[in-house]
């Protein structure tokens, strides 16, 4: 039997309601010095409409023009922006190593630059913010920090990035594995990816997958001396990456790892991962659900999968309750029948259907 086509059923493919287009302009923004960041930027759409910042996921995932089709080109003027070591922005982790691009990269500078390139673009009134995984995350934080800027908050796959969250998918049964691979002793994504969970702690020695995020970080910073090193460093950022690629979708494409498999991409997307999440994602203990009331002033579209094992659903279901204590109920919250990935058919359908339905800026 051919299971090709149940291998992509869960992928949005033909049915996007709006076509891949070309960016009207790009360019590199320089937001910082010593070193220098330059960030990468695209525009699509309408240059007159309702502007749209949108914040990919990751940290470290880098934008693709995909990205701009959950948006009525006619009505919106949509940014895509690459953050601050990854994608097209420069310097990168691969192009001049963790030590430069790494540096001045926090979520702090990240809001920061949210900022320069609204003044850059000339957005001078309020805009929506889009963002799914950590681009929730940013978005988030991002509204905290300058509510006066945000018209509405488009939230997929929530990530609040608290320690469960990231031993949920990082930690599992690590443990444990050596001595019994397939035992439930802790919970975790791994229950669902046994064969992606034994590939993603391969390169971690058992007596060290007690902190497996932890040993990816110390791999991750040796200061390679000789080619051995840099192979098992590439080989520690691809296992890494290829784990959150193959989880992210309810049906994972088993033939073709798309970006998460490539080198340039994996080096970027593990290590400024790993650099986030040894630092808590740069934000106090529970910033989020603790400044609940200031996003709760923002009209908030939520949209999760509900067999997402990335970003699990109880994380949207503490915001949402977050909300409600603050006084405000999502303005939108749709639990989709998918995985964590925006390119999966509901979780993109949906999506664009909230865009398509928001009240017009006045």
């Amino acid at each position: 039997m051919d299971f090709s086509a149940l291998q992509r059923t869960s992928k949005i493919d033909d049915e996007w309601r709006y076509p891949a287009a070309e960016a009207r302009r790009t360019g590199l923004l320089q937001v910082d010095r010593d070193p220098d960041h330059k960030l990468y930027w695209e525009e699509y759409g309408n240059p007159a409409g309702e502007p749209v910042m949108f914040l990919h996921g990751g940290p470290g995932g880098a934008c693709a023009p995909v990205m701009a089709r959950f948006f009525d080109p006619a009505r919106y003027r949509v940014i895509l922006f690459d953050q601050r070591g990854c994608g097209k922005s420069e310097p990168t982790v691969a192009s001049a190593g963790p030590a430069v691009a790494l540096t001045n990269n926090t979520t702090a500078h990240l809001v920061e630059d949210i900022n320069r390139l609204r003044d850059a673009l000339g957005i001078t009134g309020k805009m929506h913010v889009f963002g799914g995984s950590w681009g929730s995350t940013l978005a988030m934080a991002y509204a905290i920090a300058h509510p006066q800027h945000c018209a509405t908050l488009i939230l997929r796959g929530i990530f609040l990035g608290a320690p469960e969250d990231l031993h949920f998918m990082y930690q599992g049964n690590a443990a444990t594995f050596a001595e019994d691979p397939f035992g439930l002793t802790a919970p975790g994504a791994y229950v669902s990816y046994p064969d992606a969970w034994a590939a993603f702690l391969a390169p971690i020695a058992p007596a060290d997958r007690g902190d497996v995020m932890k040993a990816y970080k110390a791999i991750f910073d040796m200061a390679s001396k000789n080619d051995d090193e840099r192979r098992r460093q590439l080989a520690a950022a691809l296992a890494w990456s290829v784990w959150e690629g193959t989880i992210s979708n309810a049906i994972p494409d088993t033939e073709d790892e798309g970006k998460f498999g490539e080198e340039t991409f994996a080096l970027c997307f593990a290590q400024i991962e790993a650099h986030f999440f040894a630092n808590a994602l740069f934000l106090p203990p529970d910033h989020i659900v603790r400044h609940a009331a200031t996003l709760a002033t923002i009209p908030t579209h939520i949209v999760h999968g509900r067999f997402d094992l990335v970003c699990p659903l109880t994380q949207a279901s503490r915001l949402v309750a977050a909300l409600r204590d603050a006084g405000a109920t999502p303005a939108s919250y749709v639990v989709t029948n998918a995985g964590h990935s925006a390119m999966e058919r509901e979780n993109a359908l949906a999506l664009t259907a909230i865009m398509d339905g928001l009240p017009p800026l006045r």
